[in-house]
């Protein structure tokens, strides 16, 4: 075929640059695909929060699940819980948990939770994942195949790890050629395309696609592309983090989802690994200066590992911006990770876009040049509609706060509330969120993650239509009844890893 797409070059490492090269390499081995990666150049190394989907993309790329865990010092994720994030009273709390509500009409389960007098907060009604996370237990057995679960789940991992382990696996099970090299100048074609890549040590690379997992720096997207960029900071205020690795004891609980806890002016995130704790500080610029975030964060860290000496801790600092490209594929060069947005990692959306821009690309690869403008097009229109829901579903966090302080104060002013979460608000004090409302294939989040976050922070549910039906209310019951029987059947967390390292050893 003239103009066949048959090599592919990807531009950066991490997290981005190397699960392209492996998802790329198991779906289109008839692809020859190298991957060039700068010595000089670090990771970012703190996206540390999957989605569920990653077990699927794991299992497609070839790495066993036990592998993964012991290489990545990685630890189950069953979703997120917000603390203080309502009014910061203490003992404030709400799960966002992977596994959505019993199927069936959602105002008649919010009619036959509110119809209880002894009525359990939302996501405790709706799922057993709540009563699972909140006594830190795995959601698998370990007798179950790689993969499988009793509850749906993703991962917390250590970033910096998961990266090697996709490299080693790249190079050596799936034909991934390296370059180390850095990229010097990108030669263009007659029609604008890049034809191939100047490296610093004097060679060059060609390819017929282009996937710049750059980062920030954007290498090829923004400076050779010239894709514009989308600044959003008008409603996510966010742009500055503190990030610290924090040891722990041996035989520590690890808890089985991302803790957020709201401050002053932004939130804490804590991820329990096997080895340590990843704990960072969030906040905006325009409403707390790096030397007070610095406090929030020791703060923190005093309550919750007092034993910790702050003297011996230097976090680190991260400035980015907030927005996403105008066109994430332009010409023959797609843009994948940092290089195509970048929000705060509330809600970890960073892994789970590089997963579904990856499904994407693979699902719907250009036979040839000539088609690849088609494909383009279509990418880009699914990933402004994602990268619009991604903004919007943030922003309902800090939307429904009651807290006082300015920060808080003006995250709710009208002005920086995107028109269409503003609508969706109004039409849902008559009808819960339903597909109606989320439609696309692989919504980023769906109506059970509205539900989760909406009437988790109080959000008034629809006017009931009368007396609940039975079947609405026997399900709440047999959430329960499951409640009951798998957190006396699944193990801790920390049991099942530990046992799984000493099986490995």
């Amino acid at each position: 075929m003239e103009n066949a797409i048959r090599q592919v070059a990807i531009v950066g490492g991490g997290t981005a640059g190397w699960l392209s090269a492996c998802v790329l390499a198991a779906k289109r081995p008839d692809l020859a695909i190298t991957l060039i990666e700068s010595p000089d150049i670090p990771a970012i190394g703190v996206g540390e929060g999957t989605w569920p989907t990653m077990r699927d993309t794991l299992a497609s790329i070839g790495i066993s699940e036990g592998e993964f865990l012991i290489a990545c010092d990685a630890s189950f994720k069953q979703g997120s819980r917000f603390d203080g994030w309502l009014t910061g009273a203490a003992g404030e709390s709400y799960l966002h948990p992977f596994t959505q509500p019993p199927a069936g009409d959602m105002r008649d389960l919010l009619s036959a939770w509110q119809a209880k007098a002894d009525s359990a907060d939302f996501a405790t009604a709706m799922t057993a994942q709540a009563a699972v996370c909140g006594e830190d237990l795995a959601p698998r057995q370990r007798a179950m195949p790689d993969y499988a679960g009793a509850l749906n789940y993703g991962y917390h991992l250590d970033a910096a790890k998961f990266a090697a382990l996709l490299a080693r696996h790249g190079t050596a099970r799936l034909g991934v050629m390296l370059r180390q090299a850095t990229v010097t100048g990108v030669a263009a074609a007659e029609n604008g395309d890049i034809a191939a890549l100047h490296l610093d040590d004097g060679t060059a690379v060609t390819a017929d696609l282009f996937i710049d997992c750059s980062g920030q720096t954007a290498l090829l997207i923004g400076g050779h592309c010239g894709a514009d960029w989308i600044d959003r900071s008008d409603v996510s205020f966010n742009d500055r983090a503190l990030a610290l690795q924090v040891p722990v004891q041996p035989g520590s609980v690890i808890a089985s989802q991302t803790i957020g806890t709201a401050h002053r002016a932004g939130w804490l995130w804590d991820i329990a690994l096997p080895g340590r704790r990843g704990i960072g500080c969030v906040y905006s610029s325009l409403f707390l200066d790096d030397d007070r975030a610095e406090d929030v964060l020791f703060d923190y860290i005093g309550q919750q590992l007092p034993q910790i000496d702050r003297s011996t801790m230097i976090p680190r600092k991260l400035r980015f911006s907030t927005g996403h490209r105008a066109q994430f594929w332009r010409g023959n060069c797609l843009a994948i990770g940092l290089s195509a947005g970048f929000i705060e990692p509330l809600e970890a959306s960073a892994i789970v876009l590089i997963e579904l821009s990856l499904r994407a690309l693979t699902e719907n690869f250009p036979a040839s040049r000539s088609a690849m403008d088609i494909h383009a097009e279509r990418f880009n229109t699914l990933f402004r509609y994602r990268w619009d829901r991604i903004v919007e579903f943030l922003k309902l966090h800090y939307l429904l706060s009651r807290r006082t302080e300015p920060y808080w104060q003006a995250q709710r002013d009208p002005g920086s509330v995107p028109a269409r979460l503003a609508q969706s608000l109004m039409l849902w004090r008559d009808q819960p969120p339903s597909s109606w409302d989320f439609p696309q294939v692989d919504e980023i989040f769906s109506a059970a993650s509205q539900h989760y976050v909406l009437y988790g922070m109080g959000f008034p549910p629809p006017p009931l239509r009368g007396m609940p039906g039975a079947d609405a209310a026997a399900q709440l019951a047999e959430v329960q009844d499951r409640s009951r029987r798998l957190r006396a059947g699944l193990p801790g967390n920390r049991a099942y890893l530990d046992a799984l390292t000493v099986q490995t050893a």
